[in-house]
């Protein structure tokens, strides 16, 4: 194998695979990268045996051929060689990296016992916008069960019907949904899959480290064989679906609200902080009260260890005169995804859950269920 390659080339797609690679693995094998040069295609690729990502990296190949080495010392050669063109040739058992008056020789290995990427057509897939997936991803996946919860809800569900995609995530304690145009639909039948969060916190991380995103922003995203495949600008992104049924959510959001709250999304924040010195530890609680006569919204949090807080808020209300008590961590988690100046905070009563959403957006829902005194 000999290549020729620019530095920033080479370490952008070091950058995409290797975070992967470098994550703490039980098998020395998945700690490596895998380099392989054929048909004048240049790929760098790393998997967990769970997620696989390939980067296509421009670049000229002089020598066909595939070789493994360790992630880490690759990548953090590669980012300290100056923005010159890089050659790499294989000699053995090392990869050989020249670039300028730098010399640089690498212990790798064959490719033989490296773990197969499984590969997926994409003649069918659904289209969507790189930036509203981003966005809509990073709305959700903050509720997600943690791992040592039921396998369905450790993950993202996706709801593929007609135009538009669902994303849900749920913890039981906490739910958030939001819903996108998909630009391009193969089916006409509805699709459900649910993928884990660490394949959406991989997604999330790509998308937000691609700066050519806002020239090829399309995402493609193709379901097959109990497996997921993104391909976005030079890269894809593989893993295995959970299998399981994902809860049926809607029936624990209410038909209609007492009290409807908007406020400013910076000051309530803010406030809550504040607040959530005084919450007690473990229970995390905080109280919303909310008045109409007074028009303010009056958090107040209090444990006998350290003290209390309370702060009186001008606020839009409508309604009755309402209090819940909430999760404090719960509320901050939305708020500091939330886009725009106000918040709207919709209650039913103290035993109901409420809605959390942006002033004006209705494709966002995020429940939060109340803790009952």
């Amino acid at each position: 194998m000999k290549l020729t390659l620019l530095q920033k080339n080479l370490k952008n797609g070091l950058n995409s695979v290797s975070n992967k690679a470098n994550k703490t693995n039980n098998l020395a094998i998945l700690n490596i990268v895998l380099i392989s040069a054929k048909d004048n295609v240049i790929k760098i690729a790393a998997t967990n045996l769970e997620i696989g990502i390939t980067a296509i990296v421009r670049g000229k190949i002089d020598a066909e051929g595939a070789f493994t080495i360790d992630a880490k010392i690759l990548a953090e050669s590669v980012a300290l060689l100056p923005n010159e063109k890089v050659d790499l040739e294989l000699k053995g058992d090392e990869l050989v990296m020249t670039c300028g008056g730098y010399k640089t020789k690498i212990k790798g290995q064959s490719t033989d016992e490296y773990p197969l990427i499984p590969e997926m057509e994409q003649q069918s897939y659904y289209q969507l916008d790189g930036k509203v997936l981003k966005d809509a991803l990073t709305q959700v996946l903050f509720s997600c069960a943690p791992a040592d919860s039921r396998a369905e809800m450790t993950g993202v569900m996706f709801l593929l019907a007609k135009d538009k995609l669902t994303l849900a995530a749920t913890d039981s304690y906490r739910l958030a949904e939001k819903s996108v145009a998909v630009m391009t639909n193969y089916s006409e039948a509805e699709q459900k899959i649910i993928i884990p969060a660490r394949t959406i916190s991989e997604l999330v991380r790509l998308l937000c480290g691609e700066s050519e995103m806002d020239e090829q922003s399309e995402v493609k995203l193709s379901i097959a064989d109990g497996q997921v495949l993104f391909s976005f600008y030079n890269l894809t992104l593989i893993s295995r679906l959970i299998d399981g049924q994902y809860p049926d959510y809607q029936q624990i959001i209410p038909s209609g609200w007492q009290t409807t709250l908007m406020i400013n999304r910076t000051e309530l924040t803010r406030t809550i902080k504040l607040a959530a010195i005084f919450a007690k530890n473990g229970v995390n609680d905080i109280n919303l009260d909310l008045s109409i006569e007074k028009k303010t919204a009056t958090v107040f949090a209090a444990t006998s260890q350290i003290g209390e807080n309370t702060t009186n808020l001008p606020a839009e209300i409508s309604g009755i005169d309402n209090s819940v008590t909430i999760n404090y961590r719960y509320l901050l988690d939305v708020l500091a995804n939330l886009a725009g100046e106000n918040v709207m905070i919709q209650v039913v009563d103290g035993n109901t859950p409420c809605l959390v959403s942006g002033q004006g957006d209705e494709s966002y829902r995020y429940i939060i269920m109340p803790i009952k005194k």
